[in-house]
């Protein structure tokens, strides 16, 4: 824990001496939330920086269950805010599909939802949100609700012109590529000097509209990813109008930094970032290693906090790298676009993690007397099919495979909700108890007794049909890695390997003849 806390604190130190960048006066029309700059500051290189997110699908922040998961609405206002002592305009915008992650809520889900949008609207307020476009998960509840967050927006073909020191930003929204165009030059004729397109479509689509005749637009952002793991990673297309995607979720924003010539004129993406660019990648690379070390099961701390603490001595060296101003070019309006991928070790903005935490807290209890108020049972299973009975029913006959399940973290999976007060979270639940919403489980948040952790029948399936007739025909006797990956997803467990995880659950009874859990080794073979 010190040698994280060291780490820390040279990461802070770094992002704050980065962000130093002061002037003698205030810029021209400075964007939304611009502090004044103190009356010793030194001038700035002309400019401005843009933070765009998009496609957050109504995520304050990651689930937590795994080490080292980006994201989290505190830690890209962290960004935004110290961005704003540099000394030039910043402008924070948002490309819409943020609010929520599904265009329909079933009516448990009503409550948490609209209090985790409000919480979203709040948060972009703290950083200073200039102005965002809507989606279809901008309007789950409705425009009114939408409208009613108070929030700065262009509507789907509309433009807004912002101030930006000596230029000005155009930003555009559009539902199609023809609409695109058709705003982007609007913005040209209304004085936009850069214009950005936010295009409420998935990455390929964009790469079309980039290419349409007439296009006045500078770059074009994706703000729609096809499905709900679609968009696990940041993705730009250099082209003649650059088109980018980003991780979804809240995992990353995107960095635009503007430098202005003498004269205005076009701008142009600057491609002498090569060497900064692979020098992040190799540190990434780097990163990922130490992701599946530092998550394999049974390592020993010490050698996980050493492997910790260098992961954030890298992660603390690639922030550096993506933070640090580009060099302006002689006599070229150009602009440069990075990603910011929202690290686990990165601080978070005290104001807007206030906001996070007092949802946390919220949260559950409202969603538990929602349930108690209105909650239904599970409805039973059809005709001939089997319904879930719990894992001590199957201990009786079990002894053994009990023994082992008992040793695993998925015999401890409620207690780690426990832990952090997500016990209530019904974006949480479901993967911590057995037989969440389905047909003879448990759909109540009141009436989880019995049912908490990963039981057998998580991976087993139901299992009333076996206890009527023992046989390996009533039973999923080896559950594959697909049943594995329901929660072990790309979301909430990034790290997993399904090669590596089995062993620890397997052991004598339960199909392994080695020790297990959380002691265990591989079993023998």
């Amino acid at each position: 824990m010190a040698m994280r806390a060291a780490v820390l604190a040279v990461l802070v130190s770094a992002l704050l001496a980065g962000c130093r960048r002061q002037e003698a006066r205030p810029p021209e029309g400075s964007g939304s939330g611009q502090q004044a700059p103190s009356a010793t500051a030194t001038a700035a290189p002309p400019g401005a920086v843009l933070f765009i997110s998009a496609d957050t699908r109504g995520y304050l922040g990651p689930c937590g269950c795994s080490e080292n998961m980006r994201g989290g609405i505190g830690r890209a206002a962290f960004q935004v805010q110290q961005a704003r002592k540099g000394g030039q305009p910043v402008l924070y915008i948002d490309g819409g599909n943020s609010l929520f992650g599904e265009t329909h809520l079933k009516d448990e889900q009503v409550p948490q939802e609209e209090l985790k949008a409000k919480a979203l609207a709040d948060a972009f307020r703290t950083m200073g949100l200039a102005v965002r476009a809507t989606g279809e998960l901008d309007d789950t509840r409705g425009a009114a609700f939408r409208q009613g967050l108070g929030l700065p927006e262009v509507p789907s073909g509309g433009v807004k012109v912002l101030d930006a020191g000596a230029r000005k930003v155009g930003v555009v929204a559009a539902a199609s590529g023809e609409a695109l165009v058709k705003a982007s030059q609007q913005a040209r004729e209304q004085g936009a000097d850069f214009v950005v397109g936010l295009l409420d479509q998935p990455l390929e689509a964009a790469q079309a509209a980039a290419a349409l005749p007439g296009l006045a637009a500078n770059l074009v952002v994706a703000t729609h990813s096809a499905g709900e793991f679609s968009a696990e990673e940041n993705r730009l297309v250099r082209s003649d109008v650059p088109v980018v995607a980003m991780q979804s979720k809240g995992r990353s924003l995107l960095r635009v930094d503007l430098t202005y010539a003498p004269a205005k004129g076009p701008f142009t993406l600057q491609r002498s970032q090569g060497d900064v660019e692979r020098e992040v990648t190799a540190l990434e690379q780097r990163m990922a290693l130490l992701d599946k070390e530092i998550s394999r099961p049974g390592i020993d701390p010490k050698l996980k906090a050493l492997k910790q603490g260098k992961r954030d001595e890298l992660s603390a060296r690639k922030q550096g790298l993506l933070t640090a101003p580009p060099a302006p070019a002689d006599d070229v309006n150009g602009f440069a676009t990075r990603f910011l991928p929202l690290e686990s070790n990165l601080p978070t903005a005290p104001d807007t993690q206030a906001l996070v935490k007092a949802y946390d807290a919220n949260v559950g209890q409202l969603n538990l007397e929602w349930a108690k108020a209105h909650g239904q049972d599970c409805p039973l299973p059809e005709k001939g099919k089997a319904g879930f009975v719990g894992s001590a029913v199957c201990a009786d006959c079990h002894p053994d495979a009990t023994a082992v399940w008992e040793g695993t973290k998925h015999h401890h999976a409620s207690e780690t909700l426990e832990e952090v007060g997500k016990q209530h979270h019904l974006n949480c639940v479901g993967c911590h108890v057995t037989g969440w919403q389905k047909p003879g489980g448990v759909c109540r948040l009141d009436k989880v007794a019995g049912r908490e952790d990963v039981g057998c029948e998580s991976c087993h399936g139901p299992g009333s049909k076996h206890v009527d007739a023992p046989s390996p025909a009533t039973i999923v006797g080896k559950p594959g890695q697909a049943v594995c990956v329901t929660c072990h997803n790309a979301e909430n467990s990034p790290h997993f390997d399904f090669a590596t995880y089995l062993p620890r659950i397997l052991g004598p009874g339960h199909g392994g003849t080695g020790k297990s859990g959380q002691a265990g080794e591989p079993p023998a073979k």
